[in-house]
């Protein structure tokens, strides 16, 4: 059957906390929370969810080889470098993140830092439930737990690029 046809008249409602969530590790610290993707929608094209930053977290320096990103800040204040270059993120900052474009996001504030990111072809949420831990809504954030010793690997195997080893 063709991709077109299995997605064909099929429509995906997600409310908050359906989805899961995943505890991320130092330096972004926060949660990672997917909401639509292909274990999900049925379509293997797109994965989209939100990834919050604790406050003074930090995303580290990254890019996706094999994919390309959308983010839009949706809540918070911070920066994002892209390809060296720091720009402001407010609510409404959008970003568009080609193949292998480094990129870095900064929450310098005293709130949490919301981004909505976008991916194609999917595999971001496989990524953060691999270097994450299982979230439930409204727990309290464990103490900062560092990120898995075969990352780089992970990273790989799922079309992203470490840059900053």
């Amino acid at each position: 059957m063709n991709p077109a046809e299995t997605i064909r008249g099929r429509a995906v409602v997600v409310q908050p906390g359906e989805g899961p969530s995943y505890w991320q590790p130092v330096p972004a610290n926060g949660h990672a929370d997917p909401v639509l993707f292909p274990g999900r929608t049925g379509f293997d094209g797109v994965s989209m969810g939100f990834q919050t930053v604790a406050p003074g977290g930090r995303i580290r320096e990254h890019s996706h080889g094999e994919q390309v990103e959308l983010q839009i800040c949706f809540r918070g204040r911070g920066r994002v470098i892209v390809d060296g270059v720091s720009h402001p993120l407010a609510p409404g900052t959008a970003c568009f993140l080609g193949y292998d474009v480094k990129h870095e996001i900064v929450n310098e504030s005293e709130d949490e830092l919301v981004m909505l990111w976008m991916v194609t072809p999917p595999g971001l949420e496989k990524f953060f439930e691999a270097i994450g831990r299982t979230r439930e809504p409204g727990a309290p954030a464990p103490a900062p737990f560092e990120r898995p010793q075969d990352v780089v690997a992970i990273e790989r195997a799922l079309g992203m690029n470490d840059t900053a080893r």
